[in-house]
């Protein structure tokens, strides 16, 4: 799957709900749990009628979902939901009858159909679920204070893969904040979070396998790999010599621009967004398999030729010269040679062979 920036919602493996405690978490297992088309489900030998997006039971298969045993703090925890605008849920005081309706619910992509053609409730642990890229951004308006939930689910929603403005999400999938923030800080994460920079530190270090961090030289900031990501192909983890190359590649074509304005960190995530387009080609040359080498009938120019051979020529076949350095007669009695005359001109010279001496370094 390929989900990009300009995609308005991301998949969300149901066998991947965050970790932890927080709104997002619990809005997750809702969602994960509510019907995805109209019908009657069957909960709890209860038949109910439902739409895309709903659910209707009791308050014991709520506090199920939520994986909270108090009543009444599971009824807290949806008073915030609605109050955020998340859902809608409606509690009746006589048959105890419990219904929720997920506000953010993308129609467009609901996943496949759970098990059989009477299934109306999704099946937990199967298939996917479609959030919106933007569904966190309320908890940022409203400056409340993410919990670990919430900034799992926060990083998962802005996680783009092979997107033409960011090299670096064509290696693995990149959490990227924005046009402009493919690199980040800890301390722009704890703002939006509402943490300190600390807290930030120990929630990666915690979080390493699912959002590994690469720290970038200098003040540039670090970059945040998604590794559950369901990308649709399999995918590596880069090195940190391939980053470094990719990082070094783009500040060369950085540098042509004489921009001085903003910060390191500015200006490399400017960089990025604009110059990812002429890197990613040498990256794929790169990342492809070599090509065997041609065989060739030819001597290649890096062949290093030690022994040099050559014939003698037609006027040199009666010279005879053997290991014990014992000559024949010479070619210049035999009348092989031309001699110089008014015609002719001066004897040829044919290579350092000359009147039956060789003269000059040996060839090998």
């Amino acid at each position: 799957m390929k989900c990009l920036l300009k995609y308005q919602w991301v998949k969300l493996p149901r066998n991947q709900m965050p970790p932890g405690k927080g709104i997002m978490g619990a809005w997750a297992r809702l969602a994960s749990r509510a019907a995805f088309r109209n019908g009657q489900a069957r909960y709890c030998r209860y038949v109910n009628q439902v739409t895309i997006g709903s659910w209707a039971g009791g308050i014991v298969g709520l506090k199920s979902i939520l994986g909270i045993k108090n009543r009444n703090k599971a009824l807290e925890m949806m008073d915030k939901l609605v109050q955020l605008g998340y859902i809608d849920y409606e509690l009746n005081p006589k048959t105890k009858k419990l219904t929720y309706q997920i506000k953010d619910w993308v129609v467009q992509c609901s996943g496949e159909p759970c098990m059989g053609t009477e299934a109306v409730y999704t099946t937990p642990g199967y298939g996917f679920l479609c959030l919106p890229r933007n569904v966190t951004q309320r908890l940022v308006e409203a400056h409340d204070y993410f919990d670990e939930a919430d900034a799992w689910l926060d990083l998962w929603c802005h996680t783009v893969w092979q997107d033409p403005g960011n090299a670096f999400s064509h290696i693995a999938p990149a959490v990227q904040y924005g046009q402009y923030g493919a690199v980040l800080t800890l301390e722009t994460l704890g703002r939006r979070w509402g943490w300190e920079k600390t807290k930030v530190w120990r929630f990666f270090k915690k979080h390493a396998d699912a959002f590994p961090l690469y720290k970038l030289p200098g003040s540039f900031g670090c970059l945040i790999f998604n590794t559950g990501y369901p990308a649709g192909t399999s995918f590596s983890l880069p090195e940190s010599n391939q980053i470094k190359r990719i990082l070094e590649e783009i500040r060369i074509w950085g540098e042509k621009t004489h921009s001085k304005s903003g910060s390191d960190h500015e200006r490399l995530n400017r960089w990025i967004t604009w110059y990812s387009r002429k890197v990613i080609p040498s990256m794929l040359e790169q990342s492809q398999p070599a090509a065997p080498a041609e065989q060739r009938r030819v001597a290649v120019s890096d062949c290093y030729i030690t022994r040099a051979y050559f014939s003698p020529c037609r006027y040199y076949k009666s010279f005879i010269e053997d290991c014990q350095g014992k000559e024949g007669y010479s070619p210049v009695e035999s009348g092989h040679l031309p001699r110089a005359d008014q015609k002719t001109g001066p004897p040829f010279d044919f290579g350092g062979i000359d009147y039956g001496r060789f003269e000059g370094d040996p060839l090998w």
